[in-house]
């Protein structure tokens, strides 16, 4: 492969469920000659598309993890990463995107911008990444490319334009129309795999060059050299791509194309799309902080001379131990070398280097500026740093999701209790959404995730991977607590043994705080405190928060301003202040009228028009708000914002009031208080568990619904 940086494609595939990710990957995969062989993700062969290599992505049908290939085009090396549209596995997608320089935005011209559309546009946004887009599926019934652009105007503020006009739709769909070069392209052979070129049909002649006017009027905003052969009529191809390629760069064009990856229709002019105008590693700008220079920022240069620094963005445990994803960012490995782990200061050395191509890999023996491949052996968490000796140089984190469902786990017999703590250990490593800890109250094991799909995925690979057989309990929401008023506090903590004793007095206040989770404010006038004590009632304050003593829940929304307090020159002690700061939350948090805060889910049902009735009663029901709805030709999209205690076997309920036709997305939306009803039957549950000595809060304030 080419080992020009400018020829180098970093691109990530990212789309709503179900808009035909997987399909896509495989026909790229096919079309660059990757594979010899296309599969379906519910092929009748049984293999399954390669991206979706674990067991459980193949029986359920959907991406779970994210996978990342390689492979040529056009001169062009493209490192690929597939990543899942179903909201509860959405890390995946934020540490992908996190390493990617460009990406393809899938959209269904049947759906169009669909929920998760809208999540994976703003991790897009978040991590500044240029993409085009790709509307698929052109040949199912009621599609509608142009209304699809439409909807990425209006609903996520693209300056979207069509780059090529769709030759027929639904079961009259035949290829695709160029606008750039103004010649239609049809897809033949068995696989598709000849594009051949002709005229434009008559019949949409007048609609193309109307939509390709369009298109160069967006474009020469970006170039002044098009501007002037549109006004001069000497326009040429390359300054139509370069317009675009510029457009593209800066995040303000979006180009849009049409196809049909199931139908093998439009994939290689996307390809073509991909290597014009998505950026190289030498187009995208990164910095990196200085960890010795208190976090000043070094600029990053995709350049394999320069010292290195990667980053570890996805942890896995293969077959030969912890596998770890990098992106090298700047210089070159080689095995045998030797890294600093930025975040510990721990200089390993690097054994086998592989590219991975989904769950199969090829030993490599370097790698440089703008790879993506994998380390045998390193002991690194995902998230840290690589550099070369001498540097100290550390990337910013990707952004972690906090989870909001919780669910007990007992090991059935002897045997799966010894390997779920191998289990958990591994997963929680992998996953950063995924987390477990042990209720210091009841001793049960307590698993946290986004979302049923995400911990019954889990619960299946603990069984099959490691042969632990669980039972669970009722799933448990991620409730919190939260203040209403302002309290003072004024505690004093005196303990006297045989030795020295413990002395220490805090005096200030609690106030409601909804811009932060937690504040500590440090007002003392004077030496009230010495100086040295103050760290330990910040700590103290927040170890109190971990469990309100009103339903059990983590205490967040916080402010805490200490402003007087007194020591004693012997008995006071960093663990005399940090119990005094205990007792202080204690005394006034009763006083500060405590309330209970609920996740509130943002909830998307797709539905056929006749059935719009059913589920918006359904949603009410279940104590939702309606936000809006969205008709279309036959279907009907239904927004609600609906409290996740109230969605538990939603699925169920939706199938048999849509007649199996519907289907919805969820995601976490925001905490608010819970009506008085429901507060005071999570106040009886927590009272009645903690008369019993039990925690009525598994999962970390997860009560019951």
């Amino acid at each position: 492969m080419n080992d020009d940086l400018s020829r180098l494609r970093n691109l990530g595939i990212s789309a709503h469920v179900d808009s035909g990710k997987t399909t896509l990957s495989e026909r790229i995969l096919f079309y660059t000659r990757r594979i010899r062989v296309m599969h379906e993700v519910k092929g009748k062969d049984g293999a399954g598309a390669t991206m979706d290599f674990m067991d459980l992505e193949r029986e359920r049908g959907i991406t779970i993890t994210s996978a990342a290939t390689s492979c040529a085009w056009a001169g062009h090396r493209i490192n690929l990463i597939d990543t899942p549209g179903h909201v509860d596995f959405t890390i995946e997608v934020e540490r992908a995107l996190r390493v990617l320089d460009g990406a393809i935005l899938v959209l269904c011209a049947v759906g169009g911008v669909q929920s998760q559309s809208l999540t994976v546009d703003r991790q897009m946004n978040r991590y500044r990444v240029p993409r085009i887009a790709f509307v698929n599926k052109c040949d199912r019934t009621g599609a509608n490319p142009a209304r699809v652009v439409e909807q990425l105007r209006e609903r996520l503020g693209h300056d979207a334009v069509l780059a090529q006009v769709p030759l027929g739709l639904e079961a009259r769909f035949e290829g695709v129309i160029d606008l750039v070069r103004m010649e239609a392209l049809r897809f033949t052979g068995e696989r598709g795999e000849t594009v051949e070129r002709g005229p434009v049909p008559d019949e949409l002649r007048a609609e193309c060059e109307a939509r390709r006017e369009h298109l160069l009027d967006r474009a020469s905003l970006f170039s002044e050299a098009l501007t002037e052969a549109i006004l001069e009529q000497r326009v040429t191809e390359d300054l139509v791509h370069d317009a675009i390629r510029r457009g593209v760069l800066a995040r303000r064009l979006t180009p849009v194309f049409v196809g049909s990856a199931f139908r093998n229709k439009g994939v290689q002019p996307l390809l073509d799309a991909v290597t014009r105008y998505l950026p190289s590693p030498l187009d995208v700008a990164n910095v990196a902080l200085d960890v010795e220079a208190d976090g000043a920022e070094r600029p990053l240069v995709a350049d394999p001379s320069r010292p290195l620094v990667a980053l570890v963005f996805k942890l896995e445990e293969g077959r030969y131990g912890q596998l770890s994803y990098i992106r090298i960012y700047q210089g070159r490995l080689a095995r045998g070398d030797q890294v600093v782990n930025a975040r510990t200061g721990r200089r390993l050395r690097v054994g086998r280097l592989v590219r991975l191509h989904a769950n199969h890999m090829e030993e490599i023996e370097h790698a440089s500026a703008g790879d993506i491949v994998a380390l045998f052996g390193v002991p690194c968490e995902s998230g840290d740093t690589l550099c070369a000796e001498g540097l100290r140089w550390t990337m910013t984190s990707m952004h972690v999701p906090a989870p909001v469902m919780s669910l007990a786990v007992t090991p059935r017999d002897a045997k799966s209790r010894d390997n779920l703590d191998k289990a958990l250990a591994r997963f929680t490593k992998e996953d950063p959404t995924f987390r477990s800890h042990v209720d210091p109250e009841s001793g049960t094991t307590v698993i946290q995730g986004m979302g049923e799909l995400h911990l019954d995925v889990y619960v299946e690979r603990m069984r099959r991977e490691h042969g632990v057989e669980l039972a669970t309990g009722a799933p448990q929401v991620a409730y919190r607590e939260t203040i209403s008023r302002r309290a003072e506090f004024d505690y004093l903590h005196r303990k006297q043994t045989g030795g020295s004793g413990q002395y220490a007095r805090v005096a200030g206040f609690l106030e409601p705080h909804p811009e932060a989770d937690y504040e500590f404010v440090e007002a003392l006038v004077g030496s009230s405190i010495p100086r040295e004590y103050v760290p330990a009632c910040d700590r103290g304050f927040q170890e109190a928060m971990r469990k309100g003593t009103w339903i059990g829940a983590p205490v967040t929304n916080l402010r805490v301003t200490l402003n007087d307090g007194a020591a004693h020159e012997v008995d006071s002690s960093d663990l005399a202040f940090r119990q005094a700061a205990i007792g202080a939350f204690r005394q006034a948090y009763e006083a500060a009228g405590p309330v209970a805060l609920e996740p509130i889910m943002r909830v998307v049902v797709e539905t056929p028009a006749e059935h719009q009735g059913a589920v918006l009663g359904g949603l009410q029901q279940r104590r939702g708000t309606i936000v809006g709805t969205d008709e279309g030709n036959a279907f009907c999209r239904v927004e609600a914002e609906v409290p996740l205690a109230e969605m538990f076997c939603y699925s169920t309920a939706l199938r048999s009031r849509t007649q199996g036709q519907a289907e919805y997305t969820m995601e976490f939306s925001r905490y608010r208080p819970v009506p008085a009803k429901v507060a005071e039957e999570l106040r009886r549950t927590y009272l009645a568990a903690r008369r019993r000595g039990q925690s009525g809060a598994a999962g970390g304030g997860g009560v019951a619904p």
